[in-house]
């Protein structure tokens, strides 16, 4: 059997604005068979859960996206099954997901009762503690965000004149008319929004594995100053028009914008490439939106530009260094809650949500 590609997305980003959700992207409930509702607190076992669920649906031979936490993307969120039209989402706070077609469509799971709560109630006083500096954490890594996403778009502001947009317009239209020539009787490709990158405790990163997984044609978008977008937004358009199916994926810094384009069914990715975030490997095309730029003015602007970019940086790491500390907090809180937690029943749980699945 051919193995499948190991597909993981973000839905959830912290974004200069704070935590910035496309949960409501995963599976909409008018085309879903079931969405499981995990509900409960930290250490509970919802990420084991999902990824038992996800084991099994891959032993059975089924596609699986897994969603991972911005926060910490050693954790699941959600998981898809997009054959099935199944989902499993985490849906505590901050990307609180509630039901729309209850009993119907939606189920909850309640992985809070395999807390012991009346031994949790004994050590009250250490959560309430641990819990105190949390959203402190993550509100100062949001406003280092957004300090950073304001000099960024200055930047960008400084060198997008009109003559560079309609220069890299142009560039995509030859692209399309290349590769995604209009699908014949076909009125439009669907379009959904995923996270390829996100700021995490780790720093920033890319998935560009998820990328490559389901693209072997990678055109690279060898990307400085955060023009890509000027480009994607075409080929997005050009691509949706045609036929073509694609996943669009918002850049976290600033998430009205692209970042990179998907397009499984021709195999053919359009993948922003930072010197932070550099694409492994050798593209299929390399595109320098830097040497599109206006000469004279990049010339007349490096001064600042350099600048501008190295406060910018210093600006992230200060946010990451936040969310590092929130992440140091989950996990002493996790580690206070895992005694108690009645993992047998976490995993009784989950075999039953697979049974049930695979009856559906």
């Amino acid at each position: 059997m051919t193995a499948l590609p190991h597909i993981e997305y973000f839905l959830g980003a912290n974004a200069p604005t704070g935590f910035y959700s496309l949960y409501p992207q995963l599976l909409p409930p008018e085309e879903a068979r079931a969405i499981y509702i995990l509900k409960g607190g930290p250490g509970c076992g919802k990420s084991t859960l999902m990824r038992r669920v996800g084991a099994r649906m891959e032993e059975e031979g089924l596609k699986t996206e897994y969603t991972l936490c911005s926060g910490d993307p050693a954790s699941l969120d959600a998981l898809l099954l997009p054959e099935l039209g199944v989902a499993l989402v985490d849906g505590t706070a901050p990307h609180v997901v509630e039901p729309k077609y209850p009993g119907a469509v939606e189920r909850y799971v309640n992985l809070g009762e395999c807390y012991d709560s009346r031994a949790l109630w004994a050590r009250r006083k250490e959560l309430m503690d641990c819990m105190s500096g949390y959203k402190g954490c993550y509100q100062r890594a949001y406003r280092c965000l957004g300090a950073s996403a304001e000099i960024s778009e200055d930047l960008r502001a400084t060198l997008l004149t009109p003559e560079l947009s309609e220069k890299l317009a142009k560039r995509a239209r030859g692209i399309l008319s290349r590769e995604l020539r209009k699908k014949r009787d076909v009125t439009g490709g669907q379009v959904k929004q995923r996270f390829l990158g996100a700021v995490t405790h780790l720093g920033p990163m890319c998935l560009f594995e998820t990328a490559l997984a389901q693209c072997p044609r990678v055109y690279e978008l060898v990307d400085s100053y955060g023009l890509a977008h000027e480009m994607l937004i075409h080929l997005l358009a050009g691509a949706s028009a045609g036929g073509w199916d694609t996943v669009a994926c918002p850049d976290p810094m600033a998430p009205d914008r692209l970042a990179h384009l998907l397009v499984p069914e021709r195999g053919l990715a359009f993948l922003t490439s930072t010197t932070a975030l550099p694409l492994p490997g050798k593209p299929y095309r390399r595109i320098r939106l830097d040497a599109a730029a206006d000469r004279e003015l990049l010339r007349r602007s490096r001064p600042r530009l350099r600048f501008a970019k190295k406060v910018s940086a210093a600006l992230v790491e200060e946010a990451v260094d936040s969310l590092a500390q929130a992440k140091a907090m989950h996990d002493e809180l996790e580690s206070i809650y895992n005694p108690y937690v009645d993992f047998d029943r976490v995993e009784e749980i989950a075999r039953q949500i697979q049974e049930e699945i695979l009856s559906l």
